[in-house]
């Protein structure tokens, strides 16, 4: 698949069959994780691959709005950043899910990004600190998101390049 393939067929997919991922799709979706640039390339990003289902449903009551698919799906990568490290933490873990986002596409798979950082429970515990305790991560670790991942239930429809607002590109000459 080309990268602009990837692009205009990615969605966020919330619905996932009991199917396996396979070792070699999870390896090419970290590596892709692995190879996002980062700020001053400090690689300030790590990655968790959650597989546990008793983790993933606590993860998914972890905010009020927005993660109840985490419960569903096949496993789990969040994408956690040292704040130590690096004052880009926030776009270093952006950039990471991102591309891990398109990857799991190419592989033919579903995914959606749960975002935690600045999110909280119904009850209004900080997500992020949730998800950190039960990961068993230190506080200058900080979490962005985490990307639930499987195979799609549906193959949503792709996106048309005639379908983008291009009046939201202004040139200056």
């Amino acid at each position: 698949m080309e990268l602009l393939d990837a692009m205009l067929k990615r969605r966020s997919v919330r619905q996932f069959k009991n199917d396996d991922i396979s070792d070699e799709n999870l390896e090419k979706i970290l590596q892709a994780g692995l190879l996002a640039p980062t700020s001053r390339n400090l690689k300030p990003c790590e990655f968790i691959v959650i597989k546990d289902k008793l983790i993933l449903d606590k993860l998914s009551k972890s905010k009020a709005h927005g993660g109840e698919f985490l419960r569903n799906c096949n496993l789990a990568i969040a994408v956690f950043a040292d704040s130590e490290k690096a004052d880009t933490w926030v776009e270093d873990a952006s950039i990471a899910l991102s591309f891990m986002h398109l990857m799991a596409c190419d592989q033919g798979l579903g995914s959606c990004w749960c975002q935690m950082h600045l999110r909280s429970s119904k009850d209004g515990v900080d997500a992020e600190d949730t998800a950190r305790k039960l990961l068993a991560m230190e506080d200058k670790f900080r979490l962005v998101g985490i990307l639930g991942l499987g195979v799609s239930k549906k193959e949503p429809k792709a996106y048309k390049l005639d379908d983008l607002d291009l009046s939201k590109v202004k040139f200056i000459d």
